[in-house]
């Protein structure tokens, strides 16, 4: 395991940063034009990213960006 010490400044950041990729990879799971293989990586990715996020964010917000199994799966 590893620690990693961040202020209330970069915190803040880093759930920015990690919301908006993850705004990005849901916009693009709707998207028909792209091939399944590639949209099981993004799910992949998106999984990662929620476990990040889960971790700096509050869990009002973590509920907004709970992945939904039955739409993506």
């Amino acid at each position: 395991m590893i620690g990693l010490l961040v202020n209330d400044m970069e915190k803040m950041e880093i759930e920015y940063l990690v919301r908006r990729e993850m705004e990005e990879l849901l916009m693009d799971l709707d998207d028909h034009r792209i091939d399944q293989v590639i949209k099981h990586s993004m799910k992949e990715r998106y999984s990662l990213l929620f476990k990040l996020f889960q971790r700096v964010a509050s869990e009002k917000d973590c509920f907004k960006y709970m992945p939904k199994r039955s739409k993506y799966e």
